[in-house]
């Protein structure tokens, strides 16, 4: 049984009549196993002038914002991340271009003497933003640097004593505020139960990688979080079930589609009813178009239902080929 035929109808279809070129590629590379021209006539496109030409020379995009909780360069430092997702996720982008080069040594100055990225949460640990960074570079082709291989490390020394994540200054009872006002690095009591917020996005950096994402670390954290579909969060941020069903792209906290991408990677099957149930649930999501019908946040991109949906069908064709 072809993965198409797991949908109610041939997403694929919708999908190639888009006039968005970059999507149209991965479409064709990923979906169709079409063969493609290089990666890099992607890096020639309108769309990817903009967002460089916004890139300033130390390598960062400046914020368009910010207030006088956090240092004009963390909000830099959220920024681009923002901006190499962009580029990575949906260009194709990878170290070989002079801007992510630049990006990653910008990104490369926040990482702490412990290892994590930090000042997105000023003096504390970030194990939310420190494993979204490593996954984007890993991506780009840094997987052997140093510095990735420095976030490992920490990343495996922070977790939780059941095998998970969580945020530091969120397991000793600290809001946001009074954690970005603390000049003291909060260090996390570990006896308190993981996140599933937090463990899904450690587990992107694992997953992107070909190493890690085979260790039994991330094969544990994968299970707990398999545990934990389409419920309530332990702790305060974004605690509520509903954030399973808020989805975006690129992936920035935890979804259903994110969750699910990274287990494919770890090795996880459709022999896991939870799994199975979660893609039974997005495609009950799907319309007639072959598009999806979800609540959709963060962006301004108008072909972000099309970019969703060629998410879930890498999902589709993962996990039923």
């Amino acid at each position: 049984m072809a993965w198409q035929e797991h949908f109610k109808v041939d997403p694929t279809e919708i999908l190639i009549s888009s006039k968005n070129e970059a999507l149209k590629y991965f479409i064709r590379r990923d979906l169709l196993d079409e063969k493609v021209k290089p990666i890099k006539t992607l890096w020639e496109l309108s769309e990817v002038e903009k967002i460089l030409r916004r890139q300033q020379d130390n390598g960062s995009w400046k914020y368009p914002g910010g207030n006088d909780i956090r240092l004009p360069e963390n909000y830099d430092q959220l920024e681009t991340y923002r901006n190499l997702g962009e580029l990575v996720e949906k260009y194709g982008f990878n170290k070989d271009h002079k801007a992510i080069q630049k990006a990653a040594d910008f990104l490369f100055q926040f990482q702490s003497d412990e290892g994590d990225f930090r000042g997105i949460y000023n003096n504390q640990f970030s194990t939310t933003y420190t494993p979204a960074i490593m996954e984007l570079l890993i991506k780009a082709g840094y997987d052997n640097d140093s510095y990735i291989i420095k976030g490992f490390e920490w990343l495996l020394s922070i977790e939780q004593n059941d095998g998970g994540w969580a945020l530091p200054f969120r397991t000793v009872g600290k809001n946001l505020k009074d954690a970005l006002n603390d000049p003291v690095t909060i260090s996390p009591d570990k006896s308190k139960p993981f996140s599933h917020l937090v463990t899904a996005m450690v587990l992107r950096a694992f997953a992107a990688h070909f190493q890690y994402r085979k260790s039994d670390k991330a094969i544990k954290a994968g299970k707990l979080l398999i545990s934990r579909f389409f419920k309530a969060d332990k702790y305060p941020d974004r605690q509520d079930k509903k954030f399973w069903e808020r989805f975006s792209f690129p992936f920035w906290f935890t979804d259903i589609v994110s969750a699910l991408d990274s287990l494919y990677y770890l090795g996880f099957n459709v022999n896991n009813p939870q799994i199975n149930e979660s893609l039974e649930f997005l495609r009950d999501k799907q319309n007639r178009k072959g598009t999806f019908d979800l609540k959709l946040v963060r962006g301004q991109d108008k072909d972000l239902p099309y970019w969703i949906t060629l998410a879930i069908c890498r999902l589709f064709k993962g996990y039923y080929h």
